[in-house]
């Protein structure tokens, strides 16, 4: 049977801000708060990290402050994307230096290359940077969709280990569960579909929610890999809407608001991106009720 290098809940950590300056204290206790609560990996600089908005320097002061934190109980998978093919080898090359599992290399944005050119990037990365990488597949950001066909090509490289797609698209995990070699990490990015996306050969989910409620996902994850599908089932009908008010913003304005409400980091995100809108605070605030969040 073959062992995913990456599976289960893998949180998509937010970088809490105050004063306009990453909050390191707070990110230890997100950090720490996502370890007692059983996730099996973390995504420092992802998207929902805003990495889009990060200083380079900023970006890989979070990834090491990540690593140091975890030493080593559980995996830590650095966001390492970029529009440009060489800064996304900078960034993957430093997750190595910093002594990160793998890096999650997003699609490039706005430029919207080819399906060539979107194999010859992740190619080139791949041979430059002997790290396991996860594609990342997101068009509804990216404005480019990574062909399933791409994908089934750049699974032959040893470097390249799995896929986080965000697509919601329930027929990608059984194609590609089809045509590539089982040893291919499938995880979801899309909290919703979750479920579904395991159940048609998904190892795990690289999630937002998790920032907010780490311990229902876990007990939903497990629940299913168990075959619990009942309890699976309750629990992701518990959650729903909480997956849902996850996006009624710009995200991660959402996850960041919901943390505040805890006590956990400030609110605050940085521009282009505002602050959570104050006609959607009390459906996040229901969404966590809901959710069991307290």
């Amino acid at each position: 049977m073959t062992v995913p290098l990456f599976k289960g809940v893998i949180t998509a950590l937010i970088t809490p801000l105050r004063d306009g300056n990453v909050d390191e204290s707070a990110f230890e206790r997100l950090v720490e708060r996502q370890i007692a609560a059983g996730v099996h990996g973390l995504v420092p600089m992802g998207t929902t990290g805003e990495s889009a908005t990060m200083h380079v320097e900023e970006h890989k002061r979070v990834v090491e402050l990540c690593v140091k934190i975890v030493a080593g109980r559980v995996r830590v998978i650095a966001g390492a994307g970029s529009s440009a093919t060489d800064k996304a080898i900078e960034l993957v090359r430093h997750a190595k230096s910093a002594g990160a599992d793998g890096a999650l290399v997003v699609t490039p944005y706005y430029n919207r290359p080819s399906q060539t050119g979107l194999a010859l990037h992740f190619e080139a990365i791949a041979e430059a940077v002997q790290l396991p990488m996860l594609l990342y597949n997101v068009p509804g950001r990216t404005g480019v969709d990574m062909a399933n066909e791409t994908v089934a090509r750049l699974a032959i490289h040893p470097n390249v280990v799995g896929i986080k797609d965000a697509t919601g698209d329930m027929a990608r995990p059984s194609w590609m569960r089809a045509n590539i070699d089982a040893a291919f990490d499938l995880i979801s990015g899309d909290d919703p579909s979750c479920p579904g996306y395991l159940a048609n050969g998904g190892v795990g989910v690289i999630s937002v929610t998790s920032n907010v409620a780490p311990e229902a996902m876990v007990a939903l994850y497990e629940a299913f890999m168990a075959g619990d599908l009942a309890t699976a089932r309750s629990w992701q009908e518990r959650l729903i809407g909480l997956h849902k008010a996850m996006f009624l913003d710009n995200s991660p304005a959402p996850a960041k608001y919901a943390l505040s409400r805890l006590g956990l980091c400030d609110e605050a995100v940085r521009l282009p991106l505002a602050p959570t809108a104050e006609a959607v605070k009390p459906a996040i605030d229901r969404a966590m009720s809901e959710a069991g969040v307290v």
